[in-house]
């Protein structure tokens, strides 16, 4: 197994912030910034460097947001001849289309237009169907899995969202449903702590979403690609001419395995060092108790990058 074998991994909504642009103003990416207002319809300078945190939470301008800082992260670390020994990519959750942009698969201009669309989707299936998500910690994907049957039974909507990893489990459903559950949650041994998030991602509540996107789908092209990239939906690595359009539409009401996909990348691929692109540390953390001894990078500032 070879030590210089890198992967790029890529992180999703949540990670944005108020200002976050504001590090990268003074590099060669920030011309990305005009190309994807051009794509998108959206003023991302404003996003990224005057809009309050508040309104960023806004899924449809959060996902943009944090794609923008992802792609410029990506060409600071190409310029600075970080990226010769990356063998493959994946994202989380949204982080996958940054994932996909990296490896060649989507160009930037498809990359933002699915974005904006599922975005907007997600938004608006968030609006229909009302819900939210909590994070399950100090329990185990049996423990959770438990929890949400026994929630279940008693007539409420849960689901298992994102598997992040040892002790942290994301659920998905609606509000009194996570209430019923965070009240369970201490007889398993286990915490749930709200998430400030504006619906139900990754669960049957996306529905909706997922009856919008492929619209969007299909006016954009899968490329080759140089990489393959490891899908959320079940943790395995694929190259750009599996049926990703497929895997896009089910990754809206699928748990996201992250924890299987860094087993990939870190097992299977091969890769002995991460690099995480993008806003904020979140992915770093979770990657240290999936795989603690694999060297995970966090550029998420352009002085990170040099």
């Amino acid at each position: 197994m070879s030590p210089s074998r890198i992967g790029l991994v890529f992180p999703g909504q949540g990670t944005q912030r108020e200002g976050m642009g504001e590090p990268w103003r003074e590099t060669a990416s920030w011309r990305l910034v005009e190309e994807i207002s051009e794509h998108s319809g959206t003023d991302i300078e404003e996003l990224l460097l005057r809009t309050s945190g508040e309104r960023l939470r806004r899924t449809d301008l959060a996902q943009i947001a944090v794609y923008s800082v992802a792609m410029m992260a990506h060409a600071e670390a190409e310029r600075a001849g970080l990226l010769t020994d990356v063998v493959a990519c994946a994202g989380h959750s949204l982080g996958e289309y940054a994932a996909l942009t990296a490896a060649g698969i989507l160009d930037l201009a498809d990359g933002v237009a699915l974005v904006t669309a599922r975005g907007r989707a997600m938004r608006e299936a968030a609006a229909e169907r009302k819900g939210t998500m909590g994070v399950l910690v100090r329990a185990g994907l049996a423990e959770a899995e438990e929890l949400v049957a026994k929630a279940a039974a008693e007539g409420h909507a849960v689901w298992v969202a994102n598997v992040n990893g040892p002790g942290q489990i994301v659920l998905s459903g609606m509000e009194t449903a996570i209430e019923y559950v965070a009240g369970q949650a201490p007889e398993a041994g286990a915490k749930l702590i709200r998430v400030p998030v504006g619906g139900a991602f990754h669960s049957p509540l996306m529905e909706p979403a997922a009856g919008q996107l492929p619209a969007a789908l299909r006016k954009v092209r899968f490329a080759p690609g140089r990489l393959p990239v490891v899908a959320n939906v079940d943790g395995e690595p694929y190259a750009g001419d599996a049926d990703w359009p497929a895997l896009a539409v089910r990754q809206l009401v699928s748990p996201v395995q992250w924890e299987r996909s860094v087993h990939t990348l870190t097992g299977t691929l091969g890769c002995r060092r991460l690099l995480e692109l993008g806003p904020g540390r979140t992915l770093a953390g979770l990657i240290k108790r999936i795989a603690p001894d694999v060297d995970i990078v966090s550029l998420d500032r352009p002085d990170a990058v040099r």
